[in-house]
């Protein structure tokens, strides 16, 4: 397991993620889509029937993504041990994605260092779910914050986590509830009662990765010589002032560490939705803190990766196997 977190760690931060209808991720996307497509053909009035279907789609997609996965990494292994080690590692590395929420923030940080505000603008809109065309270079900046800090966890240490518990077939099965939880899981008129199972689902599996998350990011401040005492504080303070009890563990963190004020009111789809803010207003936010708060995420990416591929070779020591 030392050896599948270590290469496909690796191979994320060297490669990055290959965007293409191909990718794993995508064609559990699809199937969701497909999910989606059928639910609003069937039009249920009935909340209960909405949640049902909506419960079956993820169990469905969850279910199929680890089964598949599963099935042809065993058959790789009962092959030829090396090719199964080698198509798992590649197939763990399609599950992690610090370099894609590094390149991508990035782009909004060169966009605004450049002047380029419209730029800044649109590129911010791949990466959120608010509305972007309005903002001003510090709601940009701080927009950009939040999402690298809160998508350290689901982006990489919760797929890693589940790769060690679980290889390859548990680490999809997470993707494929956070695809789902990122695709239904929103409370509107289409979906409040349909993606509300894998919104829950999505809040469980989440707990625990979300928390070491933060312990993790504290530990990184101290490295990248960010405020660790503030950090610790602002944490212990606002780590739950967001409507998803797991969001706001790294946001908060973050926020501390940089001297940032995070969260706040927000437009989506045209409707002001209201947010409690995280952290102090210390410092104006400039496109250095993008890059202050990717060091942060890639400080507590690359401790996740070592301590978890460390556990894997004490775990090996002790006679410990996979699920192979």
């Amino acid at each position: 397991m030392a050896f599948i977190i270590t290469a496909s760690f690796l191979l994320d931060c060297i490669i990055g993620d290959p965007q293409n209808r191909f990718h794993p991720i995508s064609i559990i996307g699809s199937g969701v889509s497909l999910g989606v497509a059928a639910f609003k053909k069937a039009a249920p009035k009935r909340p209960a029937t909405q949640f049902a279907m909506g419960m079956v789609l993820t169990l469905i997609i969850v279910g199929l993504s680890y089964t598949v996965t599963y099935v042809v990494t065993r058959g790789l292994y009962s092959l030829n041990y090396w090719i199964g080690l080698i198509v798992e590692a590649v197939i763990c590395y399609f599950i992690i994605s610090a370099r894609a929420l590094k390149d991508e923030s990035m782009k909004v940080c060169h966009s605004l260092i450049t002047g380029d505000i419209e730029g800044a603008r649109k590129n911010l809109s791949f990466i959120v779910g608010r509305e972007t065309q309005n903002l001003s270079v510090q709601q940009i900046v701080k927009a950009a914050v939040e999402t690298v800090s809160e998508n350290l966890s689901d982006g990489t240490v919760a797929p890693l986590i589940f790769i060690f518990i679980g290889g390859a077939p548990l680490g999809m099965a997470y993707k494929a509830v956070n695809t789902l939880d990122s695709m239904i899981g929103y409370r509107n008129d289409d979906f409040e009662y349909f993606g509300k199972f894998a919104a829950r689902l999505d809040d469980v599996v989440n707990f625990i990765p979300s928390r070491v998350s933060a312990l993790l990011m504290i530990l990184g401040s101290i490295f990248v010589g960010a405020d660790t005492k503030s950090a610790v504080r602002i944490y212990i303070r606002d780590r739950y002032n967001h409507k998803s009890f797991n969001a706001a563990q790294t946001e908060s963190v973050c926020a501390g560490a940089l001297g940032l004020r995070l969260g706040g009111d927000h437009y989506y789809n045209g409707v002001l939705v209201h947010k409690p803010t995280i952290g102090d207003d210390l410092h104006e936010p400039k496109p250095e803190h993008i890059i202050a708060a990717n060091r942060l995420m890639y400080t507590a990416a690359i401790s996740a990766a070592s301590l978890l591929s460390a556990g894997g070779i004490i775990f090996s020591a002790l006679g410990g196997s996979t699920y192979v």
